[in-house]
């Protein structure tokens, strides 16, 4: 997929809070790329879980699918009578996505306009939330949690990226700053990081670790692995 260079917050316009809009969909792969410490590492590995976890005749999904980067390499596959299905409430995200997706080869798929809190879900095998939990409010996480686990089938996988904060404040402040070395390492202004945290601190909303951890745990999960770490960007799994 190409991508335009991501610019939006060199201009003042760009100051509301953050939303996947057209600009957005247009610059998110370069956006993400140069904003998320390991990114593209954790695409691919949750490629490799899917292809351990994932079952015939069954339904993988990728909840908040934006342009499909895991959505594609789900449908890569070989799960005989599987079905990928890509859910995103932004329709400009899905209509890039969708656009892809119609000119590449692999399982059959679905792609859904829909909030990912009312999308039904069921025989699944894979479930992945890719740096998606974080923009779900808070209080409607572990709704959606239990919804994933009552569709999972008995050994099926739930894979969570999240960025997430620290119970130690030093801690904490030392990786933000971390995370921050990160972006600017890849062209990202002071302002134009500065205005991002502006844009988006009351849309993305990190939990600690140890958060994940019990709400997977008194939902029934038998496995619970944090598997990656950069900084304060993290990826998981949990199998039913």
């Amino acid at each position: 997929m190409s991508a335009e260079k991501d610019n939006i917050y060199l201009y003042d316009e760009a100051l509301a809070d953050f939303v996947f809009d057209d600009k957005v969909a247009a610059v998110f792969t370069d956006m993400i790329n140069r904003s998320v410490p390991g990114y593209a590492l954790v695409v691919r590995m949750i490629a490799i879980l899917a292809g351990r976890y994932g079952k015939s005749n069954s339904n993988l999904y990728d909840l908040g699918c934006s342009l499909g980067a895991v959505t594609l390499l789900l449908r890569q596959l070989d799960l005989q009578g599987g079905r990928v299905i890509g859910v995103d409430n932004s329709q400009s995200m899905l209509a890039r996505c969708e656009a892809y997706m119609s000119t590449q080869q692999g399982l059959d798929y679905e792609l859904r306009c829909e909030d990912v809190l009312n999308t039904p879900l069921e025989n699944a095998s894979v479930v992945v939330l890719n740096f998606t939990l974080q923009f779900i409010p808070p209080d409607q996480r572990q709704a959606l949690l239990k919804k994933i686990y009552q569709a999972l089938q008995p050994g099926g996988l739930l894979i969570i990226s999240e960025k997430i904060i620290f119970a130690d404040d030093e801690h904490n402040k030392l990786f933000i700053e971390l995370h921050h070395r990160f972006k600017q390492a890849n062209g990202y202004s002071e302002l134009e990081i500065s205005r991002k945290r502006s844009a988006i601190e009351n849309v993305l909303i990190p939990d600690p670790m140890m958060v994940h951890e019990q709400r997977l745990r008194e939902l029934g999960f038998s496995q619970f692995v944090p598997w990656f770490q950069c900084f304060n960007f993290v990826s998981m799994f949990a199998v039913k």
